[in-house]
């Protein structure tokens, strides 16, 4: 079955972007009048594993119900509510169909905020909101441990403020993603909408919060000039792949090659996407990998107080008494903090992959062709 996708009002008027200025806004207010001892901040890093829990239950139950729902789609073609099933989602496997997802788009009409897609929903607002509200609780919870911010935990945050405001401004761009287009609406996406992405993205925060690093103005620009790198090659590849599909006449496309294929669409080969097929990916991983680096060699105890140490040096001394120190500790930290850039990378491989397997079965002998000339899957010499 074609796939007819049809955004609604959500989508055709950006509304996470607002929600979250609005939400940031009054969080903003409480803070000033009260400090970090603002109620929300404490309540989250205080209830952190029961608001985890809650989520989890919660994608569990919004999957069940997607599922159970998905049967009242009408499998005539075409229907009067242009709903359908997803591709390779009704395969009768009862756990792998509740996994993957049966419908593709399903909506549901609330009072007040009448018809809502609940995929597109969920992939830009409670999970991107609810990740900043995570990393802001956890700088706050810094200052009441230590007394002072720490450039790496404000870095931070205000990397990922941007990256997540930034999807949510932009948030018609995701009709194009394959989320949206090809995966249906199971446990899969609302696991990863509403727990994966807030509590495991944070996770760096969380960290920053009990041992704080302290980076200095080189190392901040460093990790700036990454990250500035990262958001130019994301969006220069995808703006001209853009240009170059719904601005043919346009000066800067004139003199990029491409094939021509049987199907009457163009592949472009020049450019950046004669670098790599998906150089995009390349700064999006980019972009996301200084959410890491001001964690360092990350790992850490924390020592009563009254403690005696034989090497002060790395010695972290808390509000309480207590002293963070890493010692021993040194580099395991990383296996948590630097999990979301390895995870990131294999997501990005496996998207790559399934790509162009889509691509291999949709262009055929012109897809061939088009690998002779652009090589590289995402990363130049590398990949």
């Amino acid at each position: 079955m074609a796939v007819h996708y049809r955004t609604d009002s959500m989508t055709k008027n950006p509304q996470a972007f607002p929600a979250s200025v609005v939400t940031l806004a009054i969080c903003a207010a409480g803070t000033c009048l009260q400090g970090v001892d603002f109620p929300l901040w404490s309540y989250i890093t205080d209830n952190y594993v029961q608001l985890l829990t809650a989520n989890i239950l919660i994608s569990y139950a919004l999957s069940a119900f997607l599922y159970a729902y998905s049967f009242t789609v009408d499998t005539n073609y075409p229907n009067r509510d242009l709903r359908e099933l997803a591709a390779g989602g009704a395969t009768g496997n009862l756990i792998y169909d509740f996994f993957i997802g049966r419908e593709l788009n399903p909506r549901v009409t609330l009072p007040i905020f009448g018809e809502v897609d609940i995929k597109t929903w969920c992939e830009v607002c409670p999970g991107l909101t609810g990740w900043i509200l995570l990393d802001l609780a956890f700088l706050a919870k810094q200052y009441r441990n230590y007394g002072y911010v720490s450039d790496s935990i404000m870095f931070t945050t205000a990397v990922q403020a941007y990256y997540v405001l930034s999807s949510q401004y932009n948030e018609s761009s995701i009709l194009t993603m394959m989320d949206i287009t090809t995966d249906g609406m199971g446990f899969m996406l609302s696991f990863g909408d509403l727990v994966w992405v807030p509590f495991l993205y944070s996770t760096q925060c969380r960290y920053l919060s009990a041992y704080p690093v302290h980076l200095g103005w080189l190392r901040i620009a460093a990790v700036s000039a990454i990250f500035a790198l990262g958001i130019f090659i994301f969006k220069a590849a995808n703006n001209q792949k853009h240009a170059f599909r719904t601005q043919p006449n346009n000066p800067a496309m004139a003199n990029l090659s491409y094939i021509q294929t049987k199907r009457g669409t163009r592949l472009l080969t020049a450019g950046w996407w004669g670098v790599s097929r998906h150089i995009n990916y390349f700064g999006d991983w980019l972009q996301a990998l200084p959410f890491s680096l001001p964690t360092g060699l990350a790992g850490y105890i924390i020592l009563p107080a009254g403690s005696v140490l034989a090497d002060a040096s790395q010695a972290v001394p808390m509000l309480d008494g207590r002293v963070a120190i890493q010692g021993p500790a040194t580099g395991w930290g990383m296996i948590f903090t630097y999990f979301y850039v390895l995870y990131f990378a294999i997501l990005l491989i496996h998207r790559e992959r399934r790509d162009d397997a889509m691509c291999a079965k949709k262009y055929g002998e012109d897809w061939k062709e088009y690998k002779r000339i652009v090589r590289w899957r995402i990363l130049p010499w590398v990949y």
